[in-house]
């Protein structure tokens, strides 16, 4: 029995159906392909030996700590977005997840994902015109509230997996990682105040847990097309492009923290910072809206951090002069 169209969509044309490839096919095979590069991913780390050569180690269980904690934190967020496009009868796609690519660090024998965990994260693309600012507040809160909803488990789970010991004087790249207020907060309360010259060393689940506090913070910043950008014009409307001009710039200044922020500065602007208008912009969001709007930038406070893979400038160009020795 086919279902009768809302009445906001009989004025648009409907979209092509989509086959049972685009429908199902498609982000199955994504999900399984994302779930094997995760899983490898957590499973095999490179190490040096003293002579200068790179051995691999394997640990299966920690490739499916990383697999279970931030699929499940990837997941949460994206099918928030699609149950409350279901529920506002949204025609959207089933979440597409994309797998990070593998390149060879020594000759064709050893490889490593560009993402240190093995993904890039996942998206749902919306097919039919949001009906209303209630509406876009919903689809667009849904995602990162419903994914920092099980990144709590995760991330109480990964700190408390994690060991508290001396700092190393010198820490390889990419194994170093700025800690958001919540991850310092809950790594207080199980381990205690941090002695000096001391860090915590956290497993593949506490960096999926962290992958899951980072995504949620850069979808919650109020730019265009972005999940934060969604909240924003529903509650502000015009206003909106304002908060989203300043907001890319400021993504631009995080540049000074070092190189890290570069690719994101520019994916903002891409994603541009003006946000399209709803079919019924005058249907008021209400009170309750406005306040789950605060609670969820309280949420990107607390997930934020300006330095997220500690690589500073003078680490970037002393890269470059070796490259070039």
């Amino acid at each position: 029995m086919s279902q009768e169209p809302a009445p906001w969509l009989r004025a648009w044309a409907a979209p092509p159906p989509q086959t049972a490839w685009q429908r199902w096919g498609r982000p199955l095979v994504l999900f399984v392909v994302t779930l094997g590069s995760v899983f490898l991913t957590g499973t095999l780390s490179i190490g040096e030996l003293p002579d200068g050569r790179a051995v691999l180690a394997v640990d299966p269980s920690e490739g499916v700590a990383l697999a279970l904690g931030l699929l499940s934190i990837l997941f949460a967020h994206e099918m928030g977005h699609y149950l409350a496009c279901r529920y506002y009868r949204v025609d959207a796609t089933l979440p597409q997840f994309i797998p990070s690519p593998w390149i060879p660090v020594a000759g064709l024998v050893l490889w490593r994902p560009l993402s240190f965990v093995g993904t890039f994260g996942a998206f749902i693309r919306i097919r039919t015109p949001i009906p209303n600012r209630r509406a876009l507040f919903d689809i667009g809160v849904a995602g990162p509230l419903a994914g920092f909803l099980v990144c709590l488990p995760v991330l109480f789970l990964g700190v408390a997996q994690g060991r508290v010991l001396p700092r190393p004087p010198v820490v390889p790249f990419g194994e170093a990682f700025g800690d958001p207020l919540l991850l310092q907060w809950v790594s207080r309360v199980v381990h205690g105040p941090m002695p000096a010259g001391s860090d915590l060393f956290i497993g593949k689940l506490g960096q999926g847990a962290w992958f899951g506090l980072l995504v949620t913070a850069l979808n919650l910043m109020p730019i265009g097309q972005l999940d934060g950008g969604h909240v924003t014009y529903a509650l502000l409307r015009e206003r909106a492009r304002l908060i989203s001009r300043i907001a890319s710039w400021v993504c631009v200044a995080l540049i000074y923290f070092g190189p890290s922020w570069i690719l994101w500065a520019i994916l903002v602007r891409i994603l541009g910072r003006r946000h399209p208008a709803t079919l019924d912009d005058q249907t008021p969001v209400g009170r309750g809206r406005v306040v789950v709007g605060l609670f969820s930038l309280a949420v990107f406070v607390v997930c934020f951090v300006p330095n997220p893979i500690v690589f500073h400038w003078h680490d970037f160009f002393e890269g470059i002069r070796d490259l070039l020795r």
